[in-house]
């Protein structure tokens, strides 16, 4: 049995914030997926955005990205964006 390290888990890697809330479509993916592309190895996005962004979860998917996404209660919601790893990819 294999045991999770902080190296391992995604909600421990260093997280850059990105507020998109209050900009229009397509502003919010645009700089979500401009964010993503300097993403480094073990590093996350934590997106804060004003609506649940489903049409990002399939860009997402397409590009091996994983995500969790939590309403924040004051609605809106906080997307986390991490790609795992090469090296634990196997």
């Amino acid at each position: 049995m294999r045991t999770s390290t902080p190296a391992d888990d995604p909600l421990q890697w260093p997280a850059t914030l990105l507020d998109v809330g209050g900009l229009e479509a397509p502003e919010p993916m645009v700089r979500i997926l401009e964010a993503l592309d300097t993403l480094p190895e073990r590093g996350s996005l934590r997106v804060l955005i004003d609506r649940e962004p489903h049409p990002l979860y399939r860009v997402l998917e397409r590009y091996e990205f994983r995500h969790r996404t939590c309403p924040t209660g004051d609605g809106r919601y906080e997307l986390l964006i991490w790609q795992v790893p090469l090296s634990s990819a196997a």
